[in-house]
């Protein structure tokens, strides 16, 4: 099949002559276009321009009867009644390449570092294609991190999907960036997704430097852009690692956020009239964020793994919160950050009792599982215990198991805390975790 003509228009910013004959901007409510006069199907990618010349780009999101719902990609200042809009493209599709690698790019697939576009000779549908679950590979190979708490207690596979859960300030980002710099991976792409536009820079330099970034692809759309190039960026990073993955590569995708992803589809949801259902999420949120998570996995027959780490912000602390329980359902395991962990200055703040790993008793071996396992036991029981052990009123001998927890409490709090500079491979995490519980 002959991309050719795709690629011109993807990379060059090249544009096709519109297939039909252009509709008319008849109402702006809120960031919702109308427009009438105009056939073109969900996704599609149209331009509308004011009778003075001003252009801004936007995507079909919706309609109803003859009318198209459209959201802009830029704010639509400038844009007034009689604004004429045409069809781009009806479908959204994106160059891909090894070019990628090393660039910083919006959702769009527009440069960000300042870099010419990257060249890339490959074109495939934003959306992906899902992959039989029968033809899929298994989780088998253990998935090194560096970081001890997880490779030890947390083990992960090549393909797992994982979820680090926590509310705000308690260090999901610099555990993810630790994750970043650490971890073995051919191929490392990350999607910066609603947050900060500070934090982009930010992560370049403190969490991936020169050489991490030649082996990644970063995928930015801050706060302050619109839902649909939020939304359109997490397709980006999804697509990018799919693409990575097909060619037998091992890819890391980190995405920051999945409750900005949320947040981005609730507003376009909301836009075209959707009814809100829990804490003002529509129907479409819910529907969106397991079919992106099943894009990550293993590949076709074993060909490639896309290992996915997705953030996951518990509004209020709230482990309740509609997004924190699809995400618990969806994904295959989670990495819960306490906040009394974090204000104790207990960093990496992870909370073993709210964590889990889904696939860690087909990684390890059974001996290992058992130490492992016998690790939280200890740590679950002395923190159940921990108000009569701090006011003097447990007597020591009076449960022997307790006493083996508060006797290694400063062992196995050493063994959990790691600076966000330090790396330990998982035979070192497995050789301390046997002296520690043997």
């Amino acid at each position: 099949m002959d991309f050719s003509s795709d690629v011109a228009e993807l990379v060059t910013g090249l544009r096709a002559p519109p297939p039909q004959r252009s509709g008319t901007l008849v109402r702006l409510v809120g960031m919702r276009l109308e427009t009438r006069g105009l056939m073109a199907p969900l996704g599609a990618c149209c331009e509308v321009i004011d009778p003075t010349g001003h252009r801004v780009d936007a995507e079909v999101v919706g309609f109803h009867d003859q009318t198209l719902y459209l959201l802009p990609f830029s704010e639509p200042q400038g844009i007034g009644p009689g604004a004429t809009v045409r069809v781009i493209s009806h479908s959204a599709r994106v160059a891909l390449g090894p070019a990628l690698l090393g660039r910083i790019i919006d959702g769009r697939g527009q440069p960000l570092d300042g870099l010419p576009p990257p060249v890339c000779n490959d074109v495939l549908a934003l959306q992906g294609r899902p992959i039989n679950p029968m033809e899929r590979g298994g989780i088998h190979q253990v998935l090194d991190v560096g970081v001890k708490a997880i490779n030890g207690m947390l083990t992960l596979g090549r393909g797992q999907r994982m979820g680090l859960i926590a509310g705000s300030g308690v260090g999901k980002s610099v555990l993810l960036g630790m994750m970043t710099r650490f971890t073995e991976a051919d191929v490392v792409v990350i999607g910066l997704i609603g947050e900060r536009g500070r934090e982009v820079q930010a992560f370049i330099e403190e969490s991936l430097g020169k050489e991490g970034l030649a082996k990644s692809v970063l995928v930015a759309a801050p706060a302050n852009v619109s839902p649909v190039l939020r939304l359109k960026a997490t397709h980006m990073a999804h697509v990018i690692a799919e693409y990575f993955r097909d060619q037998g590569k091992s890819v890391l995708l980190l995405v920051d956020s999945l409750t900005r992803v949320a947040h981005a589809q609730r507003e376009i949801g909301l836009a075209v009239g959707e009814p809100p259902t829990a804490k003002g999420y529509p129907p479409s949120v819910f529907a969106l964020l397991p079919t992106l998570i099943e894009r990550a996995g293993v590949g076709r027959h074993g060909v490639g793994s896309i290992t996915a780490i997705y953030t996951v912000l518990a509004e209020g602390d709230d482990g309740n919160d509609p997004i924190v329980d699809i995400a618990r359902a969806s994904l295959d395991g989670q990495v819960m950050l306490s906040r009394k962990l974090a204000d104790a200055a207990h960093y990496p703040a992870i909370d073993l009792n709210g964590s889990i790993s889904r696939v860690m008793q087909n990684l390890m071996d059974p001996q290992d599982q058992k130490l492992a396992n016998r690790f939280r036991r200890l740590w679950s029981l002395y923190q159940q215990n921990q108000d009569l052990i701090q006011v003097g009123a447990y007597e020591a001998g009076s449960n022997p198991e307790l006493d083996q927890a508060i006797r290694l409490r400063s062992q196995m709090e050493d063994f959990l805390r790691q600076g966000m500079h330090e790396s330990e491979d998982a035979a070192a995490t497995l050789h301390r975790l046997r002296e520690l519980m043997g």
